[in-house]
């Protein structure tokens, strides 16, 4: 390569006539549009946005960079490709004999190239801390053209950071973001305040577009927002998934919403619903199996290894959550005789206030005193729970009996003791009353079952992100 040689703006403005217009006017009305504004995947843009980055300083850095971008869209070889299609820049930088300056040998290096979009990178990403990402966020509601009275905000993270919270313009469902990276993007906290006349607002799902790699995460909700419907609550944990790179930068959200409507109806939302048809033990089973298999995989994995994330896992799609709702919803009487009315989180409540009098007839000596080493797990295990559902019932007036649930099953197994109430648990009259015979709590086989597959769980150190566990710390760091 020929030294001291850098692009004029003679060469740019050559250069930029060889590729697509991307300039995409504005719309006065764009924050109302449940679409996500055109984005094109043109190599002038990413040098832009690589100029733009205040962290990198020096001209080799910004290659670096643009390289790590191009690589992580998928665009590398199309973008080398248009630079060296301009024979006069060629001729300008590179000696004839240069390797770029060879057809055959340059057509074998960019196909070379193009095999690398078969793997998903993310090394633009999980680099640049501190680069400023203009994120791209879009409400979907299930109802078009519905908004709600009530002053809305969200809160975005991801394996990096999180943003504090975020008040969404009045009124608006389409709107940027502009946060240091975030990572890869993992859960989206959605709530409002409940205010003015109409706050009741069912949304469909977020797309989250990171504007620099073109990356669009869907968060599925399908729920209400708002006291008095639904479960009650005014906030939701959503979690995220990475759409194919195909659909990143299309203009139309048509195929990004249809690939929304084909995924199965459980990713709708990680927050627990009653399920329409009641699973047989055996499908729980298995499902559970491959649940905890899933999770103790992913703890022992390098992180370079890891293709998705412990909130996922614990709240997703067939997640944790959802294994355990449905062990509690088998031969659970409430779920036929009051759909609707009683869940789940109730029921919890219900043995929590058990176990008070358990421990409260332990201190006043009215209950037999026993030294066992089994009792005293016991009582411990009665503590424990009692204390978890206190700091629940305490830390968000704003989630709905669902999203509780969801949060003591998520806290449970970071403080060890999903495993360990089950047996008290089946042993409180209100599991007598409230359960079948053939309920997992009541079936000494399938009891016996869940505690053994729920056992794995205790030996990993389990670190919970901050959206999921609502600033609740572990007693053994407090």
């Amino acid at each position: 390569m020929k030294e001291n040689h850098f692009h004029s703006s003679a060469e740019m403005s050559r250069l930029a006539l060889q590729l697509e217009n991307w300039s995409n006017p504005s719309n006065e009305n764009d924050h109302l549009k449940t679409e996500l504004p055109h984005l094109s995947d043109s190599l002038l843009i990413d040098i832009t946005n690589i100029e733009g980055m205040l962290d990198v300083k020096t001209c080799i850095g910004k290659a670096r960079a643009w390289v790590r971008l191009a690589l992580e869209k998928k665009l590398l070889s199309k973008h080398i490709r248009a630079l060296l299609c301009d024979q006069t820049l060629l001729k300008n930088l590179y000696k004839r004999s240069a390797f770029l300056r060879c057809d055959e040998e340059r057509e074998q290096f960019l196909y070379h190239l193009l095999s690398l979009n078969a793997v998903d990178y993310f090394c633009f990403t999980s680099i640049y801390l501190t680069t400023v990402i203009p994120y791209r966020i879009v409400i979907v509601p299930t109802k078009k053209g519905t908004i709600t009275s009530a002053n809305v905000w969200i809160v975005l993270s991801g394996t990096l950071s999180e943003t504090k919270r975020v008040n969404i313009p009045k009124a608006a469902i389409n709107f940027e973001h502009k946060s240091k990276n975030l990572g890869v993007l993992t859960t989206l906290k959605i709530g409002h305040d409940n205010s003015g006349l109409h706050a009741k607002w069912m949304i469909d799902y977020v797309l989250v577009r990171n504007d620099i790699t073109c990356h669009v995460y869907k968060f599925p909700c399908g729920r209400w927002l708002g006291r008095g419907v639904d479960d009650g609550s005014t906030e939701r944990l959503l979690v995220g998934t990475l759409l194919p790179p195909k659909s990143a930068c299309e203009n139309n959200i048509t195929s990004v919403y249809n690939k929304v409507n084909s995924t199965p109806p459980r990713s709708r939302s990680p927050v627990p619903t009653l399920p329409k048809t009641e699973l047989k033990p055996s499908q729980i089973q298995h499902m559970l199996g491959d649940c905890i298999n899933n999770i103790v995989k992913w703890q022992y994995r390098r992180s370079s290894e890891r293709n998705t994330t412990l909130t996922a896992l614990l709240c997703g799609e067939k997640g944790l959550v959802y294994c355990m709702e449905n062990v509690f919803l088998l031969g659970f009487k409430s779920s036929k005789l009051f759909v609707g009315k009683h869940y789940l989180w109730d029921y919890l409540v219900w043995i929590k206030e058990e176990f008070e009098v358990c421990l409260m007839e332990e201190g006043t000596g009215t209950r037999s005193a026993s030294l066992e080493r089994n009792h005293q797990k016991t009582l411990a295990v009665w503590r424990c729970y009692c204390h978890l559902v206190d700091e629940i019932m305490c830390s968000s007036k704003a989630l709905g009996k669902d999203g509780k649930f969801q949060l003591f099953i998520c806290l449970s197994v970071r403080e060890h003791l999903l495993h360990r109430m089950l047996v008290p648990m089946s042993n409180c009259k209100v599991t007598t009353e409230m359960y079948e015979d053939y309920s997992f709590l009541k079936n000494r086989g399938l009891l016996t079952f869940l505690r053994q597959i729920l056992l794995p769980l205790d030996e990993l150190d389990v670190v919970l992100e901050n959206s999921v566990t609502h600033g609740i710390s572990s007693p053994s760091h407090s």
